[in-house]
């Protein structure tokens, strides 16, 4: 049976991730929008990739799982990439934590029962997770290990408690990376591997909508104080998330 790697998330680093890791393997592309998952494969098939497209909607357990099920019937799962999710002005509150904190953890949850071993995964997190306040040891273990339908049920993550939509970015944010923490370990038991990157800003149509919204000054000001006084590319993640992937 064949290789298979499931990218979900048909952006610009979901695309240039699968362009690094899907050479000679299978590729399942799944976005929230049908349309956009096949544009992207067929894109990805005129370069030589062997590649499906699927829907999904990573808030929804029914709709991960179907996708999980699609994934078995086309190959031994042996690569996952987590890269789906919406920005500070793009969502409200409510739709940020269920996607990219929810949605990410039953991502890890339900993958990480059929992984393949020798198998690998990355989610792409952000490192406004890291800007956010220090947590307090029991709250951060409580991102990293509360059971995925009890998650939003959280104090933490209650009206009044989420100031606004970048609060609930930073929190989703911080949270991926303690969840990939602990689903290393049973993702480890079953001899795969699991990774997170935080990346800087990296230029997309998520980053620019950033930069042209309320919150857009201080993504200009963190750009241009940053070390290497610029923006990052998609490539440049794909180029990591490959070395988290691959043998070496």
């Amino acid at each position: 049976m064949k290789e298979l790697v499931v990218v979900i998330g048909a952006g610009f680093i979901g695309q240039a991730i699968a362009r690094r890791v899907g050479a000679g393997k299978h590729l399942l592309l799944a976005n929230v929008t049908e349309k956009s998952a096949i544009e992207t494969a067929e894109a990805l098939a005129n370069a030589g990739f062997d590649v499906s497209a699927a829907e999904v909607d990573i808030s929804s357990r029914t709709s991960v799982q179907a996708l999980v099920e699609k994934a078995q019937g086309l190959g031994e799962i042996t690569g996952l990439v987590q890269a789906a999710g919406v920005s500070p002005s793009q969502a409200p509150i409510e739709t940020i934590l269920k996607v990219d904190l929810y949605g990410t953890a039953l991502v890890l949850e339900l993958f990480g029962a059929v992984v393949a071993r020798g198998g690998s995964g990355v989610v792409i997190s952000s490192q406004s997770g890291h800007r956010l306040p220090a947590l307090t040891t029991a709250q951060d273990q409580l991102l990293a290990t509360t059971p995925t339908e009890d998650l939003l049920q959280l104090d933490m993550l209650q009206p009044g408690r989420v100031t606004d939509t970048l609060h609930a970015y930073q929190l989703s944010k911080r949270g991926n990376s303690l969840r990939v923490m602990a689903e290393a370990v049973r993702w480890g038991r079953r001899g795969a591997r699991l990774n997170t990157i935080s990346p800087g800003i990296i230029i997309t149509p998520l980053a620019r909508d950033e930069l042209n919204g309320p919150r857009g000054a201080g993504y200009r000001r963190m750009i241009e104080t940053c070390a290497v006084g610029r923006a990052g590319t998609p490539d440049e993640v794909g180029n990591v998330a490959a070395l988290l992937m691959g043998p070496d």
